[in-house]
């Protein structure tokens, strides 16, 4: 492994699960963040991983606009070669039932959560494939336990849409396995972010109190999984949709 060649792309790298994937990410790798509009977090966390001696830089990209998600790629193949691809940006799409979610909400979930991991998914897969003449590599989306849920009187949109990535996963990881590309995700439960804090503290105790292990997990919790998974440690490992979730 190259520190100085070998990249560690995390889409929507700048808060949340996705600054902690790149900080942990930064022990080993060179880090690439990808950011839609936040370029200030972003820019915090890459200032962060220099002071701890590690390598790192931000690309304006949405993930969904195939152009802009373009041009991020090549960005990327600028400064080295993609190793590893970590799907976290996305979206909720604001709470709502079934009955009540507009046909807007849906298409912006759908374009970033679904067809965002999907036109990255590809890029990586071009740049890593060894039979299109790369190195092989790991992708690592980041679904949630809501796939497995149904989340019903929140967000049923959301999770419908991390339900594709679930498929998306098994599905590539059989396409791209014996071109040395593994193919993860992991689906995180209740975690301490943005997300949660702006619930009620009813609404977040309930969810909580779900939780066998009794708490919230943490941000840096779920960056451990995404890290072995992107790992040599997990060699064997290709398909798999690992759930941190605290038991739930």
């Amino acid at each position: 492994m190259d520190r100085e060649k070998d990249i560690f792309l995390v889409t929507g790298g700048g808060r949340g699960i996705g600054a902690a994937c790149s900080r942990r990410a930064a022990r080993d790798w060179q880090v690439a963040i990808f950011y839609r509009d936040r370029e200030a977090d972003a820019d915090h966390v890459v200032q962060e991983i220099k002071r701890n001696g590690g390598s790192a830089f931000a690309i304006q990209a949405d993930v969904g606009d195939e152009t802009s998600l373009m041009r991020g790629f090549e960005a990327v193949d600028k400064r080295g070669r993609l190793a590893v691809l970590v799907n976290n940006a996305g979206i909720t799409g604001g709470v709502s039932r079934v009955e009540a979610v507009s046909a807007s909400a849906l298409q912006e979930v759908f374009r970033v959560n679904v067809t965002g991991a999907f036109l990255a998914a590809r890029e990586a897969v071009r740049r890593m494939s060894t039979k299109r003449g790369g190195q092989g590599g790991a992708i690592v989306n980041v679904s949630s336990g809501a796939s497995v849920l149904g989340s019903p009187n929140n967000w049923v949109h959301y999770a419908a849409s991390k339900g594709a990535i679930d498929t998306m996963t098994i599905g590539l990881s059989k396409e791209v396995g014996a071109e040395g590309i593994r193919v993860n995700a992991v689906r995180p439960g209740v975690v301490d972010t943005d997300i949660q804090r702006g619930r009620s503290p009813e609404q977040l105790q309930k969810m909580i109190s779900a939780v066998p292990l009794g708490r919230m997990g943490t941000t840096e919790e779920i960056a451990e999984a995404v890290a072995w998974l992107a790992s040599p440690a997990a060699a064997y490992v290709t398909g798999c949709l690992l759930d941190a979730r605290g038991g739930l």
